[in-house]
């Protein structure tokens, strides 16, 4: 399996598992919370089959990556995600985040540039700042509802994670866009992560101010996100963000809920090509 060290804790390497399947120009695929880089099954196949190189990757704490007790701040995060790029030699990159991973694509041009990075996606990501503060009153997320996340994580994890991929996939009480075996897959998948990291990354996600970041973009950037999005609604991030980045593409994809790229697969991937060809 192949791993890039990103760090060590006491006398560990910290390590993200990857995988980089066909050739063409680059494209890097950052997955969402709580999830991992498995969340891009529907994604892999059409990207390599349209003549693209396609590296995913688990986050520190998640999927087969090392689960280290620290570093589940953005600032570490994107550091991880330049390791990788310059591990790899990637030059004329496409960064895809989804969700929380929308903010390490900010976060890496924000403090790395773009040499190495020709486009953006930004795919119902978290970007440009949820908090609900004097400062971002436009913000989603205030200090009752961080708590909620955090007491509920604290006393039974698995049944919050439970239900927040019930809610990830689901539209205004809808909940069978899904299989029921993909939503227990997804559950699963979350169940294994770091409890730790599973926690702070509520607060990097919620209260990291990405704003002074989206002004670095000066690359072609796809902003997608799905209409009924009720995890990061689009009116607080998406709308947000594509105003932010001059030039950006804004698609809103009809009755599609947080989880589009899986309940909204061929409408998600069809965009994402046509921004990758354009």
């Amino acid at each position: 399996m192949p791993y890039v060290t990103v760090g060590q804790e006491n006398t560990t390497d910290v390590g993200l598992y990857y995988e980089d399947h066909g050739s063409g120009p680059p494209v890097v695929l950052i997955h969402g919370w709580p999830l991992s880089s498995r969340s891009w099954e529907q994604q892999v196949p059409a990207l390599v089959e349209d003549g693209y190189r396609v590296i995913t990757y688990d986050r520190r704490g998640f999927g087969a990556s090392s689960q280290p007790w620290d570093g589940y701040d953005y600032d570490t995060l994107a550091a991880d995600l330049h390791t990788l790029i310059e591990h790899l030699d990637l030059t004329g990159a496409t960064l895809i985040g989804f969700s929380m991973g929308g903010g390490e694509v900010a976060r890496y041009v924000g403090r790395y540039g773009i040499e190495r990075v020709a486009k953006a996606v930004f795919a119902a990501a978290v970007p440009p700042y949820l908090y609900k503060s004097s400062d971002n009153p436009e913000g989603g997320i205030d200090d009752a509802t961080l708590t909620g996340f955090h007491d509920g994580i604290r006393a039974d994890r698995i049944a919050f994670v439970d239900q927040f991929v019930t809610n990830f996939f689901a539209v205004r009480g809808r909940t069978d866009l899904v299989s029921e075996p993909l939503r227990r897959y997804n559950v699963a998948i979350a169940a294994a992560g770091s409890p730790k990291g599973t926690l702070d990354c509520t607060t990097a996600f919620t209260k990291t101010d990405f704003r002074g970041d989206l002004k670095a973009f000066t690359i072609p950037t796809l902003v997608i996100h799905g209409d009924s999005d009720a995890i990061v609604p689009f009116e607080v991030s998406g709308r947000r963000t594509a105003e932010a980045i001059d030039g950006s593409k804004l698609v809103l994809i009809p009755d599609a809920p947080h989880g589009l790229n899986v309940t909204h697969a061929q409408t998600f991937n069809a965009e994402v090509l046509a921004f990758l060809r354009g």
